[in-house]
């Protein structure tokens, strides 16, 4: 009972936190055994439906304060609030609930004498009370569709990525899809993701990234080095390194920059319930934009739960990521290593097999991209500057590969004039 009740107490607080929760989390009132609860979270929906704010003040002024515990039981709730595991704890409450009605039915039917179906058919209505807002049947999607071969079809393309050939392959990312990016270090992972970030900021799309492995000082850099074509190496002392037109061009590089409305979160050792948590924070500040979210990279991921089995981790990890995507309907781009069986090959372009810690990676992803440089092998090759972006599995499309300019030194990818090329 006193778990349940810190499960309840930390749902409330996380709701006084973030006050979207109490719409996004799907909670019913019936979820709580306090009626004290009950009554508070009765109060937090009728603030929010006359567009007030809800906090410990605001909901003193619906109720008597004893109704709701008190004022300072209700100013303590925040302490329990843990947004990161606010789905978690909205199922074991839903769970709990049903298992409290189905007691309820079964001391009913052995009172009343039900027939067996009878009380199948309450556990099944029980399931769809708990399944509420979730539209299954099809017949009202294939209502809509009567028109469709009449109607010239208005083509939607996915978020663009900034590359011709790649979007010609993809046509853009796609909402609900998982978008697996792999390769050995040093090969340009990290420059490709913040390449796909920042043109999708400019497309209008609000990026979010998780730099589990660099600082956002870093990526932040980075960032300023392919806007504005900045040397990486001299923006370390741009005071003595920059000529006077690229210190001119600083401002409006920031100013350009700024405008793709990127976010980073860039905390060490996260979980996919946390990143899923702040993504929700981050996509109610600006609802208007569509999220595309970028992770940086799936093996240093924390599981929620201990394991020694690093390959059942990140097979859980890759369908966390994988429902992530289909809840918020969105992009997810997910970098990933290889193992060092690339190395001992003559041939050093990546393949399936080669993803670290696979698990279900292949699985779960709807489109796995692995890259590929000749000059970081071969520094005599006639394809300097080249980056291969190989779509080896694409769920929904062609496979096939992109070939890219990759300039090292600033970071910047960029589509290639094949007519010049072959003229040079």
């Amino acid at each position: 009972m006193e778990r349940h009740e810190q499960i309840e107490k930390s749902v409330l607080g996380s709701m006084l936190t973030e006050n979207y929760l109490i719409v996004d989390g799907a909670v019913k009132q019936d979820f709580f055994l306090s009626h004290i609860h009950k009554n508070i979270f009765g109060c937090m929906q009728a603030l929010l439906a006359k567009g007030r704010p809800v906090d410990f003040v605001t909901l003193l002024t619906m109720m008597e304060p004893a109704a709701l515990g008190g004022a300072n039981y209700l100013a303590e709730l925040t302490h329990f609030a843990n947004p990161t595991k606010f789905d978690r704890y909205v199922d074991m409450m839903c769970e709990a609930w049903k298992n409290r009605v189905k007691n309820r039915i079964l001391i009913q039917a052995k009172e009343e004498d039900w027939e067996i179906g009878m009380i199948q058919q309450a556990f099944e209505e029980l399931e769809k009370e708990g399944n509420a807002g979730i539209e299954t049947n099809i017949s009202m999607d294939l209502m809509k569709m009567g028109e469709r071969p009449y109607e010239e079809v208005q083509h939607t393309p996915g978020v663009p990525t900034g590359l011709n050939d790649l979007d010609k392959l993809l046509d853009g990312f796609q909402p609900a899809e998982l978008i697996i990016i792999a390769a050995r270090p040093s090969m340009g992972k990290t420059d490709t993701l913040n390449h796909f970030a920042l043109h999708a900021g400019l497309a209008g799309y609000k990026p979010i990234i998780f730099s589990l492995e660099m600082s956002r000082t870093s990526m932040i850099d980075r960032f300023i080095a392919i806007t504005g074509g900045y040397n990486r190496l001299r923006m370390r002392n741009p005071y003595t390194h920059f000529t006077e037109k690229q210190k001119s061009n600083w401002l409006p590089t920031l100013g350009r920059l700024s405008e793709a409305n990127i976010h980073i979160d860039d905390r060490a050792g996260l979980t996919v319930s946390q990143m899923r948590a702040a993504a929700r924070r981050i996509m109610h500040t600006e609802p208007k934009l569509k999220p595309i979210l970028f992770i940086d990279y799936l093996q240093i991921i924390r599981g929620d739960t201990p394991s020694h089995n690093r390959t059942e981790v990140v097979g859980q990890i890759s369908s966390e990521l994988k429902q992530i995507a289909k809840e918020f309907n969105c992009p997810v781009v997910c970098l990933s290593q290889l193992n060092r069986s690339v190395e001992t090959r003559d041939n050093k372009r990546p393949v399936m097999s080669d993803l670290r810690d696979s698990g279900n990676i292949e699985q779960d992803a709807d489109v796995i991209g692995f890259l590929y440089r000749d000059d970081y092998y071969d520094k005599e090759t006639d394809r300097p500057g080249l980056l291969e972006i190989q779509i080896a599995k694409h769920r929904n499309g062609p496979t096939g590969t992109a070939t890219v300019g990759y300039v090292k030194e600033t970071g910047i990818l960029h589509n290639i004039d094949w007519t010049r090329e072959r003229m040079a």
